[in-house]
């Protein structure tokens, strides 16, 4: 790729503020292998207002920075076109916004840097889980004391355990999964309290979907008998005619992502108490197909209601 030197009249960085130019080889401008700190050194970097993402004016400058350093001849970011970047970008969010929500997230930022391979692992979930159920079975497993919260030992062990069951081996050093833990916890741990709550480790952990959010939970179409009983299908994953334990609080957490982006083990345990009040809720921990039907379908009526004071 040529650069335009008329259009670098605006110069805003030396060599020096080329961030990416130092995770080049010198020779051949080939990208080096990143460790996990020298990762993160280049997401913080990037993701300037913390939010999660490179988007906007971020991912203008990364891709800016990531481009010209590739350059053997030492040109300013500015070098890039702006004709030059619109098509660059098309490309890039193309091949890496996996998600196509116009912003790469630390997870597709990983697809294109080359890490440490065992690290790089820990990205690549290349089979999300099912359903909320099973994140909350791996979530009661790992939350050993049962705080509510995956603290940095809880989350040593959960990555260890990754790690083996993608290399089938355990050639993880405790040092370098130290380093993995730390990691992790400066890239999922948005309130920076040094462990996981609920909504963190769900980003850790995706589920494939949140079937909840679907069109037809909106109100805008009616809500058939099958649609209930494809719901029922998802959480009551044993086949025993009710939702119940993790089963329920899978289901729960995916209600309560419809409504709050961060949440903790003690919002779940209010949301619950919550809305089983209102489906004359037994004492005996499950919920029934009526009981369900009457959540989604006051759910559909709640968004039904909502919808025309959105612009």
């Amino acid at each position: 790729m040529s650069f335009d030197s008329t259009s670098s009249k605006k110069v805003n960085f030396d060599r020096a503020n080329n961030f990416m130019r130092q995770f080049r080889d010198p020779d051949s401008r080939e990208l080096k292998k990143l460790s996990a700190n020298q990762f993160m050194e280049v997401w913080s970097h990037y993701d300037r207002d913390g939010n999660g993402y490179i988007e906007g004016t971020e991912l203008d400058g990364f891709l800016k920075e990531f481009v010209s350093s590739a350059n053997f001849i030492d040109v300013s970011p500015d070098a890039v076109s702006d004709s030059m970047l619109v098509e660059l970008k098309a490309c890039f969010m193309e091949a890496y916004d996996d998600n196509q929500d116009g912003k790469i997230d630390i997870r597709e930022l990983a697809q294109l840097l080359p890490m440490e391979e065992n690290f790089l692992l820990l990205f690549r979930f290349d089979n999300p889980l099912e359903s909320s159920v099973e994140f909350m079975k791996i979530w009661r497993e790992y939350d050993t004391d049962g705080s509510g919260y995956i603290e940095a030992d809880e989350l040593k062990n959960f990555l260890r355990d990754l790690l083996k069951e993608a290399k089938k081996i355990n050639d993880v050093s405790e040092d370098k999964l130290i380093e993995y833990t730390d990691t992790m916890l400066q890239v999922f741990d948005s309130n920076k309290d040094g462990r996981l709550q609920l909504s963190e480790m769900a980003k850790l952990l995706p589920v494939k979907e949140n079937f909840l959010c679907r069109q037809v939970f909106k109100g805008a179409t009616k809500l058939t008998k099958d649609d209930i009983e494809r719901v029922f299908s998802l959480y009551d994953r044993d086949n025993n005619g009710s939702i119940e334990n993790e089963e329920l609080r899978g289901f729960l957490k995916d209600l309560l992502e419809l409504v709050k982006k961060d949440y903790d083990a003690q919002d779940l345990l209010e949301f619950e108490e919550t809305i089983l009040q209102g489906v004359e809720y037994s004492s005996d921990g499950k919920i029934s197909r009526k009981q369900l039907t009457m959540i989604l379908l006051a759910l559909a009526k709640h968004n039904q209601e909502e919808e025309p004071s959105t612009p």
